[in-house]
């Protein structure tokens, strides 16, 4: 494990290193009926008694749809000099495909002229799981939604769409966020829109994720000549508990469900074997899909908050491999362990394993309860030393020779954190959200004074 007080060394960032934040519709837009969007299945997920902690739901968040200069304007005096935003498909096409609606595209054209009129870069996500209710209710051949092949097409349609409004500014462009979490975790386990417990759900909505990013990848290419285009994943290290060999192999098949399944076909080497085996579901496989989903990328964004340890689970659920809980680690509000070495080893992983030339960290942060004192001050040092601890592996991963080009702290804003409503705080700026008064936190401080220090010793 890396020793989490060494000092951050900020020479190794390139001069040209970008310092962003990232956020996404869903969890802070509000607004959820107004100028003509649409539902999405995540208003509907969370509308369902018991899916969220406390009731929450997305219906006014942080209320950016309105609030968002003020929200530029936080950017600015954090220092950061870009911003990964998502769009809401069900602000652009209602009903998920068919009509466009132009207040949609309108608002998103507002925020990316107002971003560059601040001097900050917009990095736009296509999907952040805000998938179009109509969509998910279309059942024509399975259980709806990605499930479906024609979601997948119609993805590449609304890709378009938005490129064609917004590529004229717009350069870095990432497909989706996060696949995994669409697929395990709201088809197979349950925990996220839209509440199935289905393996062979979750295998083919998997699998329609990638072609829909495949396709997306093609209609931006044909949209924004010269586009940056991308995709996020999320990944953690994974390690066996013992040197059992029932655990070392549980081990491999945790990085198969969380890892190699989501990297393998995007880099040309087709879903794992193993994997496939050990789901036991036929793909909904086409000629020409494979090199679809391996479309060449400008860069791959990593999304990392945590390691995983498992043992060996037979009887539990796919992948037959249980978390273990380390003793004596620290963890974050969402009990979290906290490892910094985790992001070192991983963009070191993406670059030696998979080839990656070009590198962003496009999420990483952590949930603390955070309090506004008497003072008006958030004092948050847990947050500080997490955000530290994590740049300061990235630095080692640029030493070691992997091409990151830029940090994107998640979460610029608290919002709503999907299943577990409002109560988890990540953003580096505190949110009433009764009054909808912002406070920058003392991580936030520290991130600009990070972000000053190291453009000053870049000149």
């Amino acid at each position: 494990m890396s020793d989490p007080t060494a000092p951050l060394d900020l020479g190794a960032f390139p001069p040209a290193f970008t310092w962003g934040t990232a956020t996404s519709a869903y969890q802070i837009e509000g607004a959820v009926a107004e100028d003509g969007r649409g539902p999405s299945i995540w208003d509907t997920f969370s509308h369902t008694p018991g899916a969220v902690d406390n009731g929450d739901h997305g219906d006014t968040a942080c209320d950016h749809y309105h609030r968002w200069p003020t929200d530029i304007a936080l950017m600015k005096e954090l220092g950061t000099d870009a911003y990964r935003l998502s769009v809401a498909w069900p602000r652009i096409v209602p009903g998920g495909d068919g009509p466009v609606n132009a207040a949609g595209l309108d608002f998103y054209d507002r925020l990316v002229d107002a971003l560059l009129d601040a001097g900050i870069t917009p990095n736009v996500t296509l999907y952040h799981w805000d998938l179009p209710q109509a969509l998910q209710d279309r059942a024509e051949a399975h259980r709806g939604g990605w499930t479906e092949r024609a979601t997948a097409e119609h993805f590449a349609r609304y890709a378009s769409l938005v490129a064609e409004r917004l590529g004229d500014r717009v350069t870095q462009w990432a497909t989706l966020n996060e696949p995994l979490c669409s697929a395990w975790i709201g088809h197979l386990e349950g925990r996220m829109a839209p509440g199935y417990t289905d393996l062979t759900a979750a295998v083919r909505a998997s699998y329609h994720l990638l072609l829909g990013h495949g396709l997306a990848v093609r209609a931006l290419r044909s949209a924004v000549p010269g586009a940056q285009i991308g995709l996020v994943t999320n990944h953690s290290t994974v390690e066996p508990a013992s040197s059992r060999p029932e655990d070392v192999a549980a081990a491999a098949r945790a990085d198969g469900h969380t890892n190699r399944w989501w990297l393998d076909p995007v880099y040309g080497r087709g879903f794992p074997t193993d994997m496939r085996e050990l789901y036991g579901i036929d793909l909904p496989e086409r000629e020409g899909d494979a090199d679809l989903i391996a479309a060449p990328l400008d860069w791959h964004g990593l999304n990392y908050y945590f390691p995983v340890t498992v043992a060996d689970d037979p009887t539990g659920p796919v992948p037959y491999a249980r978390e273990v809980r380390l003793p004596d680690v620290p963890r974050t509000g969402m009990d979290w362990q906290v490892d910094a070495g985790g992001l070192e080893a991983f963009l070191l992983r993406l670059t030696e394993e998979y080839g990656v030339r070009r590198l962003y960290v496009t999420e990483n942060g952590s949930a603390f309860p955070d309090t506004v004192g008497p003072d008006g001050v958030v004092a948050d040092p847990d947050r500080a030393r997490y955000l530290e601890q994590h740049l300061a592996a990235c630095a080692r991963a640029l030493r070691k020779g992997a091409p990151l080009a830029g940090y994107y702290a998640w979460s610029l804003l608290d919002n709503f954190e999907w299943a577990y409503g409002y109560d988890k705080r990540f953003g580096l700026v505190h949110v009433d959200y009764a009054t909808q008064q912002r406070t920058v936190k003392a991580s936030g401080r520290r991130y600009a004074d990070v972000i000053r220090t190291h453009r000053s010793r870049a000149r």
